[in-house]
């Protein structure tokens, strides 16, 4: 039975709501300084922790709850030490609500080293941690949205049962060692330390990973990502689904002008830019509409009617984009199982680092974010300015295809995409059988360079004007010498888009 509780919160959203709740049950509200001032103000009587530790607050409110009278109310167990807490004349504190210092918030608005240090909790981090330990005597709350849990729950039963309490310290213990590794990998200074330390929000329960035999979750490590993207209709996203928005979303993003991509495993199937978002779309359709069946669409504009209309027909399985029009909805509602996603930041760049698992451990690097704008001319075949456009668009699609990824383009469309192929002349004979009749005056991209001369072959011999790549091969010179002798201009870019 909750006797006593101990109040102590940064964000106060709800918290006096909760407060009378615990008050219509005879509950005896301990609580400091700011949150005890909060609620006097709204007519609830609490107790300050001063008055029970008999030491004010010190150091500007850097020491106020770590003590005996306090601590020793928290962990003592109630099948076998009471009598020494009788003894020390300490009363049990039988619930805890706690929230920490935005220490987040802080850093993200670009505080100095003094600020974040003092919104660093020490307190409210050993009070959890301590009602979490001794969970099977305490309860612990350390989020507004647990207070809801708690009413439900007493109203319902009489009582907090072991299990809610235990559930409520998994999360107590979650919540603190989040805490700790952002203040640990800010600290460092280190883009890479030497104990890089994840953590992330579960944002969605999946049906199942990549294969039904596979559990899995999806999890928020930055408010930056599409499981923050609003979803206003189909059935719930699927571990595929999620991995191909996320390619969806970050290929359309890489363009200012209206942009569609449209993405199969992972991959993308068709990419275009024009004018409008529905000549993109219908653009990137058509690159490939047999692998486009069943496919995820990212769109980088507001899906309107028109677009709507042209979407209809065809399996699709999700959409993302930054914003749909009433009517646009109106259009697809029909189409029950398909999920629509709406990102309003959807130009925001994730933050932090790019996380891939191993078995028995995980790699970290820097997202990809690096995009070509100049480019160095290697050839005596001079580059027709009309095709700069075309070797910048694939060039910034090729690092969102498996490596010895090859893309085939004109008038702002893929032709022909191919990757993950063991040898990069493969991959380049796939991506022009997949461009078809369309491909003489195209352009081709590679994320990396030539390590023979053989794939420009393939090139001159289809009809390729320009080849962006980026250049190192020990044979460049053979590369360069055979790009002039099929009259196809060639560009280094210094940058390689390697996808694993």
């Amino acid at each position: 039975m909750i006797k006593r509780a101990l109040i102590s919160v940064y964000d106060k959203k709800n918290i006096v709501d909760f407060a009378k709740f615990l008050k219509s049950k005879n509950v005896e509200i301990i609580s400091t300084s700011g949150t005890a001032k909060l609620l006097r103000e709204n007519g609830i009587d609490i107790v300050e922790v001063s008055s029970i530790t008999k030491f004010k607050e010190i150091l500007g409110g850097r020491v106020k709850t770590l003590h005996p009278a306090i601590m020793g109310g928290i962990l003592a167990r109630r099948k076998d030490q009471l009598e020494e807490l009788e003894e020390l004349n300490i009363a049990p504190i039988d619930l805890v609500v706690v929230n920490l210092y935005p220490f987040q918030e802080v850093i993200d608005r670009g505080a100095g080293l003094e600020e974040a240090l003092e919104n660093i909790d020490i307190g409210g981090v050993t009070l959890i941690r301590a009602s979490a330990k001794n969970f099977s005597d305490v309860v612990i709350a350390v989020d507004p949205s647990d207070y809801k849990l708690i009413i439900e729950k007493w109203a319902s039963k009489g009582e907090i049962s072991l299990e809610t309490r235990k559930k409520l310290a998994v999360k107590a213990f979650a919540i603190t060692s989040n805490y700790d590794a952002i203040i640990s990998n800010y600290l460092s200074g280190e883009i890479l330390p030497e104990y890089f330390l994840v953590s992330g929000e579960k944002a969605l329960e999946l049906r199942y990973g990549e294969n039904p035999h596979q559990k899995a979750s999806a999890y928020k490590t930055s408010e930056v990502n599409v499981l923050n993207a609003k979803q206003i209709q189909g059935k719930e996203l699927s571990y595929n689904n999620i991995l191909d928005l996320d390619v969806a979303w970050s290929i359309a993003r890489s363009f200012e002008k209206p942009c569609a991509s449209i993405i199969k495993h992972n991959i993308p199937c068709g990419v275009a830019v024009s004018d409008s978002i529905l000549d993109a779309f219908n653009k990137a359709w058509q690159a490939d509409p047999i692998s486009a069946y069943g496919s995820i669409i990212g769109l980088n504009k507001p899906l309107d009617k028109d677009l709507a209309k042209a979407i209809g027909p065809y399996f699709v399985e999700c959409i993302i984009c930054p914003e749909i029009a009433d009517s646009a909805i109106d259009v697809l509602k029909h189409k029950k199982d398909l999920r629509i996603l709406v990102y309003p930041e959807f130009y925001k760049l994730p933050k932090g680092l790019e996380v891939k698992g191993i078995q028995g451990g995980f790699l970290v690097e820097e997202w990809d974010l690096e995009d070509v704008r100049n480019f160095d001319v290697v050839t005596q075949t001079l580059l027709d300015e009309n095709l700069k456009e075309d070797l910048i668009f694939a060039f910034k699609v090729v690092k969102f295809v498996k490596s010895n990824a090859i893309i085939v383009a004109k008038d702002g469309k893929t032709l022909g995409i191919c990757g993950g192929q063991p040898n990069r002349v493969d991959s380049v004979r796939l991506a022009i059988a997949r461009a078809g009749k369309d491909v003489e005056g195209a352009v081709l991209a590679s994320d990396g360079f030539f390590p023979f001369p053989d794939s420009v072959e393939e090139a001159g011999k289809v009809g390729i004007k320009a080849i962006i790549q980026p250049g190192g091969s020990i044979r460049d010179k053979k590369t360069i010498e055979t790009a002039d002798k099929y009259h196809i201009a060639m560009v280094f870019t210094g940058i390689r888009h390697f996808r694993h």
